[in-house]
């Protein structure tokens, strides 16, 4: 499969969304100009800290690029922004400050870059936006970026605002079932949702205590996404694309140190567990029987679709072993991972949007094989908390 630009849809679903439940009428993406290619990364990577004569560490961090499977991301931290504030880059220098800030004005940047985009698919009125959720790890301010996100796309005044704030790779799944809850209890409103992160909050050079620093620095890219939601699409006027159905939230007992974050004078630092793969596959079939029972009756795993959230290569491949997907369920997802790496909250509308490209790409070709109807939405964060929905696929 191949990559999906982010092109507007001209085509119509051909299904009908049901009455009362929520759908996604546009969506939108949007990343930093800076481009990072991973053929090569290692080596640039340590050049630029000084540390390319450590035959070791060049290894190491080769090893991990090639392992991601990631082909390229984006990002915000460029070569002008690490010559202005050198601390970034000093073991326990006192650069929170600078780095929230400069974070800040990325997301923001890029939040609204993403929900133009969405907005412009949508084409109706922007003040027709009812509410805001913003979701990100990746800044602390009061007031918070979604007043900055409102201000800047002219939503009006009265728009109900909702921030998520550091709920790491779960994130987008979490803004996705807020904004259902809003979208199906208030007849007639319209949520944008944006999502908006970037790996400058973290980033640091790579320390011997901290392993974890290499595998940031081989995996995550920065964007930002949006969708538009709402129950009873207007016909003619809005074509809803997913349909969402039943959710469920949960936690991993005793697994709140696997994925561990923690502010501090220099940043965040981030540490992941070499366990956070076990332990998905450990507890993902218990999880997914739970949602199988929301599904209609007779479906198994290998008759719906599946849009994943790709924290890496290894969960990926633990949920399609656990489960016993056959490979083509995750492709949208590995595509993703390719194309951008692990890009936090907004990943899983990246997988959405490719399984909405991707279906579109089949029905103009006239496929044979159909697009599956029902599917599951499944992401995984900090807790260990693994937030999953039943979806339809309107296309």
């Amino acid at each position: 499969m191949g990559s999906f630009g982010d092109s507007i849809p001209v085509e119509r679903t051909s299904k009908q969304a049901r009455p009362g439940k929520a759908t996604v009428l546009a969506i939108g993406r949007a990343v930093p100009s800076n481009v990072v290619h991973q053929e090569g990364m290692a080596e640039r990577y340590l050049r630029e800290l000084n540390r390319h004569e450590e035959p070791g560490l060049l290894a190491k961090l080769e090893r991990l690029c090639t392992n991601t499977t990631v082909k390229t991301r984006y990002t915000v931290i460029t070569e002008e922004v690490v010559r202005n504030n050198p601390g970034l880059l000093v073991e326990g220098a006192t650069t929170v400050r600078e780095r929230l800030k400069i974070s800040a004005e990325e997301v923001t940047k890029l939040g609204v870059e993403a929900a133009k985009k969405a907005l412009a698919e949508w084409n109706r009125p922007v003040e027709d936006i009812t509410h805001l959720v913003y979701v990100s790890s990746s800044e602390v301010r009061l007031p918070g970026g979604d007043l900055f996100i409102a201000a800047n796309l002219g939503l009006r005044k009265t728009v109900s605002r909702l921030m998520l704030y550091m709920l790491g790779c779960c994130g987008g799944a979490a803004g996705i079932r807020v904004a259902r809850d809003l979208a199906e209890n208030n007849p007639g409103s319209r949520v944008l949702l944006t999502t908006s992160d970037n790996c400058l909050i973290g980033y640091r050079a790579p320390h011997p205590d901290r392993p974890y620093d290499l595998v940031g620095a081989a995996l995550f890219g920065d964007g930002a996404a949006s969708m538009i939601i709402g129950a009873d699409p207007i016909p003619g006027k809005e074509t809803p694309w997913f349909e969402f159905h039943q959710y469920i939230q949960t936690f991993i007992p005793g697994t709140e140190h696997t994925i561990d974050g923690t502010l501090n004078e220099s940043g965040i630092i981030f540490t992941l567990s070499r366990e956070l793969p076990k332990v998905i596959e450990n507890n993902i079939e218990e999880f997914a029987k739970a949602l199988q029972g929301k599904l209609p009756k007779g479906l198994n795993y290998n008759d719906i679709f599946w849009a994943v959230h790709p924290g890496g290569p290894a969960i990926l491949n633990a949920v399609e072993r656990k489960l016993e997907l056959t490979p083509e369920k995750l492709v949208c997802s590995r595509q993703v991972l390719s194309d951008y790496g692990n890009i936090n909250s907004n990943t899983i509308i990246y997988v959405l949007d490719y399984m909405r490209q991707a279906s579109l790409k089949k029905r103009r070709e006239q496929s044979t094989d159909p697009n599956p109807e029902w599917g599951f939405m499944l992401a995984f964060g900090p807790g260990i908390t693994v937030e999953g929905m039943v979806a339809r696929n309107l296309v």
